[in-house]
């Protein structure tokens, strides 16, 4: 299942080398994380998720013929990034 994810990411990014795949077990189901260059996050998301939904489709299929659960997440870096900086609280004069 890991060559299918990573496979089918690298089809759609225009850097397949910086794609990334941590996989682990969580609640019993495999979950996969998928790591992909900042400005080809949206390329693997899709126009409303649907790529990221057709991924998640067949990923799901695929651990579904092995009697196993999955799950996919992609991993945004570009909403770390531009998160506002933590406060240590109010200013006081």
């Amino acid at each position: 299942m890991e060559q299918l994810v990573t496979y089918l990411a690298r089809a759609l990014v225009d850097q397949p080398d910086q794609v990334g795949l941590r996989v682990s077990e969580v609640d019993g189901a495999r979950l996969f994380e998928l790591k992909v260059a900042p400005e080809d996050v949206g390329k693997v998301i899709g126009r409303d998720g649907r790529t990221v939904n057709a991924l998640r489709t067949l990923l799901g299929a695929a651990a579904h013929k092995q009697g196993q659960k999955a799950r996919l997440e992609i991993l945004d870096d570009r909403r770390a990034a531009q998160a506002p900086p933590a406060s240590s609280g109010p200013d006081v004069p």
